[in-house]
């Protein structure tokens, strides 16, 4: 690689790092109005978790045909429409908050998660082949670290925006005049509909920057191959690292998810802290911290270190971790389940690098599968509420448990894997 490409690949990169930022800034958002919207509509907590299954779905349904738009378009296109979707899917909230209309929140969601998922189909594997194939995981997770900025800003922000404003009960409301009822609805509204209208129009600013932005073109099909392997396979399907690295994907998204979604309900338990919805969001921004510090230090770890080693121990430490939040107390329990948000650090951008090693031709189609992977988001929250409702909130943290046991087994396996070819 000479200077000048390198000066250009950092030059690409640091850009690239802003889409990282916001789009874990919109993710954990969902954290703070799961618990917001739950009481709003008075949700049971498998009601609440629709939010997460909108959002998430949208990643299984929209990251195939991404796949194929980004082939069409190219990353730079993929992006810029994909800031375009995700801006216009932020405009929708007014509406929803307005008409008071859960099933337009959902519908919010998924436009919004939809554009998302363009981004990730593009932006993902252009940071993995922006450079040497050795040093994809920790570049990955180098810019990941950035994305662990956004999600850690977004609860304290979103708890001091959203979360401002206390939900009445069903029997305060039915207690309030035809004016103090309007006046209440619409404070209600507005603490949802001024942060996304503030974040549509962000978006719509990155998308105009990226629209003049001149970024390097990169044949993914020719490096990877030259560098990695020469088979020919006829799908991506075929790859066994592949089909098992989206499962860990699949179970890791899914995981981590659930344990955010579930926090500030979690935080507010009488037996764990106590804490009020509004208080209790802050500390989701130390989960979604821990992650990103985790992978600043994890992208150097990983220059000296086996990534899959690195991956089943992180994983292994968050067994612990959630095992110790099943059977603990108090601010023990409080404390363990945060600390999981350092463990789950390297784990996406790691996975998703070791799956795509040495699909050549078809890094293309495993990253679609990959992110449609992402899916996880959707079901294993949706299925920890479920059992939330029955078994209690801490009890259910047995979902992300079974997790992480699964990620220590591949991140154990691909060391064997990649050693072995």
């Amino acid at each position: 690689m000479t200077y000048s490409n390198h000066k250009s690949y950092l030059g690409s990169l640091s850009v690239l790092t802003s889409l990282f930022f916001i789009w874990g800034f919109i993710t954990a958002l969902n954290d703070i109005l799961v618990p917001h919207l739950k009481a709003v509509f008075t949700l049971s907590y498998t009601e609440a978790m629709l939010i997460q299954f909108c959002f998430f779905t949208a990643y299984f349904v929209m990251s195939v045909p991404s796949g194929y738009l980004v082939e069409k378009i190219d990353y730079k296109g993929g992006i810029i429409v994909g800031l375009a979707v995700a801006g216009t899917a932020c405009l929708l909230f007014y509406p929803a908050a307005a008409l008071h209309s859960y099933p337009l929140f959902l519908t919010a969601f998924f436009v919004l998660a939809s554009g998302i998922t363009l981004l990730q189909v593009s932006a993902n594997p252009y940071v993995t082949v922006l450079g040497a194939a050795e040093t994809a995981s920790s570049r990955l997770t180098l810019t990941q670290a950035f994305n662990s900025l956004g999600t850690t800003l977004a609860p304290y922000f979103g708890s001091l925006l959203i979360l401002s404003t206390a939900v009445k009960s069903a029997d305060e409301i039915k207690l309030l005049n035809a004016e103090e009822l309007s006046i209440y609805q619409a404070a209600e509204a507005a603490a949802v509909q001024n942060p996304y209208l503030c974040l549509a129009a962000v978006l719509f600013f990155m998308a105009a920057i990226f629209a003049v932005l001149k970024l390097p073109k990169i044949n993914a099909e020719t490096q990877q191959e030259s560098e990695i392997t020469e088979d020919d396979r006829a799908s991506a399907w075929q790859y066994s690292h592949l089909v098992l690295g989206a499962v860990a994907i699949f179970v890791y998204v899914g995981g981590e998810v659930s344990i955010g979604s579930f926090l500030v309900s979690f935080l507010g338990e009488p037996g764990i802290a106590g804490l009020p919805e509004q208080e209790a969001g802050k500390y989701v921004s130390f989960y979604w911290g821990g992650a990103m510090v985790g992978r600043f230090v994890g992208a150097a770890v990983m220059q000296k270190i086996h990534p899959g080693k690195v991956l089943a121990f992180n994983a292994l430490s968050a067994v612990s971790l959630v095992l110790a939040t099943m059977l603990g107390s108090g601010h023990f329990a409080m404390v363990t389940i945060l600390a999981v948000g350092l463990c789950n650090s390297i784990m996406f951008p790691t996975i998703f690098s070791l799956a795509l090693t040495g699909l050549g031709r078809h890094t293309g189609q495993g990253s679609g599968i990959l992110c449609a992977a992402i899916v996880g988001g959707a079901v294993l929250p949706l299925l920890q509420g479920v059992f939330a409702d029955r078994i209690g909130i801490q009890h259910a943290f047995f979902i992300p448990l079974l997790c992480y046991l699964y990620i220590s087994y591949y991140g154990y396996r691909s060391v064997r894997w990649l050693r072995h070819g």
